[in-house]
């Protein structure tokens, strides 16, 4: 019975250790292939000279814009055209479900507009998923791998398309001279909000910015579609900001979390802080 007991114990250790060899060997091949798609997305975002901020790039803003403009410190500062941040994080698919760890690398181009989102999820202990989102092209795409090997998510189409352009939208808070962007239109509303539209490619979507006394914005509210059970509605997601701070010369907010509003109340599903961030970045390696 020993020699059993032995021979089994060695089979699940060789068989947990082959896994682990396996989902390494998966997660370099995932991040590879995602390092190759964040220098195709900066490669294409064409930047004809270095562009200045200055008054005549926000006079045609409206006030409240200007005010948080003038806040972030973007005047007299080089526009932005592409930015690198880390994210530490939480997430949970639903409102009763425990929150699982997230680490994540985004990438964004603002010429162009896209950005790439990598993240590695800590479902449970010595399990993980790699999730990586991606708006390029004026197109979305998400991409879900327990252990980086099967794929349980390859999410397209124009629901996918709209979701991307509004999340580039409330994310515009971390490198905000792309306000200034031709595929924008601003609509002040009062003195603490202004709503934003967004047309690029065959893609047009809106988001209300709220604003402080300050001029920092404190959160984005729109529209977007969710899935629920294979199939998507619109409904209302609100993403929150805080904790402004100096960053490389530009003032963002560095914490914040995610909250669909829905008739059963809110759903607070991710929770993140900034923990690095660079801007003009020319490769990724």
């Amino acid at each position: 019975m020993s020699k059993i007991i032995l021979t089994a114990a060695g089979v699940l250790i060789f068989l947990i250790i082959l896994i682990i060899a396996v989902s390494l060997i998966a997660s370099i091949s995932f991040n590879q292939k995602v390092t190759k798609e964040i220098n195709k997305l900066f490669a294409e975002n064409e930047v004809y000279e270095e562009n200045i901020i200055g008054e005549s790039d926000l006079e045609a803003l409206p006030a409240v814009v200007r005010k948080w403009l003038e806040y972030s410190q973007v005047k007299g500062k080089e526009k932005i055209h592409t930015v690198r941040l880390k994210q530490k994080a939480e997430l949970r698919l639903e409102q009763e479900q425990p929150w699982m760890s997230v680490e994540a690398d985004q990438y964004f181009t603002t010429n162009q507009p896209g950005f790439i989102w990598k993240a590695n999820i800590k479902a449970f202990p010595f399990f993980h998923i790699s999730g990586r989102d991606k708006y390029y092209n004026g197109r979305g795409e998400m991409l879900i791998k327990p252990l980086s090997l099967f794929t349980i998510a390859d999410s397209k189409g124009e629901e996918i398309d709209q979701g991307t352009l509004l999340r580039y939208l409330a994310e515009m808070v971390w490198f905000p001279t792309a306000a200034i962007n031709d595929y924008l239109q601003w609509e002040e509303l009062d003195s603490h909000s202004a709503r934003a539209t967004m047309s690029y490619g065959d893609i047009t979507a809106s988001g209300i910015f709220n604003f402080n006394d300050k001029g920092e914005v404190i959160n984005f509210i729109a529209k977007r579609y969710m899935e629920k059970d294979g199939h998507y509605e619109l409904e209302t997601w609100s993403p929150v900001m805080d904790n402004y701070q100096e960053v490389n010369g530009i003032k963002i907010p560095t914490r914040g979390e995610v909250i669909w509003k829905l008739e059963t109340g809110d759903f607070k599903w991710f929770k993140f802080a900034i923990t690095d961030i660079e801007y003009n970045i020319q490769e990724v390696y």
